[in-house]
């Protein structure tokens, strides 16, 4: 900001002092003070907002680069667990078929008799 040394701060002083008057420059250093102070808090609570923005706006960032990290792993396994019921699809009908072929292999094996005996 701005560099301000002693000396500035002498001069500043001695045209305050000149221009204002003894018996009031206590008061308008007050005044000048607390108008600094007002302002440096003004500052810095504009600063801790900017920086929480920022801070939100990074952490949308960090969001939506995991959610488009996941993406992949979630068609992964949404292509896994449809692969795992065809698989148990299959199965399933072999099963049946095979069920149905013993089945059948099993009445033609059978002597002839009366019905409902095997």
């Amino acid at each position: 900001m701005f560099d301000v040394g002693f000396w500035e701060l002498m001069l500043i002083g001695v045209v305050a002092l000149l221009v204002v008057g003894p018996e009031r420059l206590p008061k308008l250093a007050y005044t000048a003070g607390k108008w600094l102070g007002k302002g440096r808090s003004m500052l810095s609570a504009v600063k801790s907002e900017i920086d929480k923005e920022i801070k939100s706006e990074e952490l949308k960032k960090v969001l939506e680069e995991q959610k488009r990290m996941m993406n992949p792993m979630e068609e992964i396994i949404e292509e896994t667990s449809s692969a795992v019921k065809e698989i148990k699809n299959e199965t399933e009908n072999v099963v049946q078929d095979a069920h149905k072929q013993y089945a059948s292999d099993d009445q033609s094996d059978s002597p002839p008799g009366p019905a409902g005996e095997k």
